[in-house]
């Protein structure tokens, strides 16, 4: 571990005129810290100054914004590059702040940006499906649709309780989806409410839907909410949103797989760190220890 002296911070464009922010940039490079800032506009933004960071050689590359700038910037680190990838670090600026809540990152800019250069850092995995990484959860069916359903001002205005009240309130307009799972020594086939595959732990503001997750161990923690009678629906959903599987651990299937394959019948969309991507048939896999992430010495999601 070495304190780091540059850092690219890839910004995005809805926190840029965040004081805070200003204040914890200005506050570094008076201590002499080289910082460059990108300001995302378009969706690839994030991903294209991540790859222009690595390649000119920024020792830590900050994803400020929330879980979806953060799997923009792990796309940009990810390509090929004959260098080593830079020190991923999150100053987290977004609604849910899912996986830096898990990981205790601070959630106040100055905090962040010291956590970042400051050397504390760990391996970690990264998940990828179909070609497409995620650092924190996938989620279909049910999970994907608060992410989809829940209208931004309600985000603004709650923040991560804003998916609870969208998901207590949907519950009429719920169908089940049909599919299949196939990994190592697991195989399940049904309709299910609730699909997540976890390389962190919660998604959708705060909900640990993947409770067992591990960043370096290597296994993708795998969560499915089975077809349940009618009458159970709403009591389990309310359950599993505000207390996670525990809540209805004898519904809930679960595996820990280095891989899995998912087929339905119909198209489902699955949200990677919130960013969707829709499809029949899904083929979940873990790059071992692929990057190296700034994180808190007692991080809660290190084996």
């Amino acid at each position: 571990m070495s304190l780091a002296r540059s850092a690219f911070i890839v910004l995005n464009g809805k926190a840029a005129g965040r004081e805070d922010v200003r204040a914890a940039v200005g506050a570094a490079r008076g201590d002499a810290l080289e910082i460059e800032v990108g300001v995302t506009w378009e969706g690839t933004d994030a991903e294209r100054f991540a790859r222009r960071a690595a390649s000119e050689g920024f020792e830590v590359v900050v994803a400020a914004g929330g879980d979806g700038t953060v799997n923009g910037v792990v796309a940009g680190l990810l390509a090929p590059s004959d260098r080593k990838p830079p020190r991923l670090a999150i100053m987290p600026l977004g609604t849910a702040n899912d996986l830096a809540r898990a990981c205790g990152i601070p959630l106040d800019p100055s905090e962040a940006l010291l956590l970042a250069v400051s050397g504390s850092e760990a391996r970690v995995d990264v998940g990828r499906v179909d070609g497409r990484p995620f650092l924190n959860v996938a989620t279909g069916g049910f999970g994907a649709s608060l992410t989809t359903a829940t209208p931004p001002e309600l985000k603004r205005l709650l923040g991560g309780a804003a998916y609870l009240l969208t998901g207590l309130t949907h519950f009429n307009s719920i169908r089940p989806s049909r599919g299949r799972l196939r990994g190592p020594g697991f195989g399940w086939e049904g309709e299910f409410l609730v699909l997540a595959i976890g390389n962190g732990r919660q998604a959708g503001g705060g909900h640990p839907l993947c409770p067992e997750a591990l960043l370096d161990d290597g296994l993708l923690d795998v969560r499915v909410l089975p077809k349940l009678p009618n009458d159970e629906v709403p009591h389990a959903l309310r359950a599993l949103l505000r207390h996670g599987p525990d809540a209805i651990q004898h519904a809930v299937v679960g595996a820990r797989l280095a891989q899995v394959e998912v087929e339905t019948d119909e198209t489902l969309q699955i949200n990677l760190d919130g960013e969707p991507v829709s499809g029949t048939r899904f083929r979940f896999e873990l790059l071992p220890k692929r990057l190296t992430l700034a994180l808190p010495p007692e991080c809660a999601l290190l084996a």
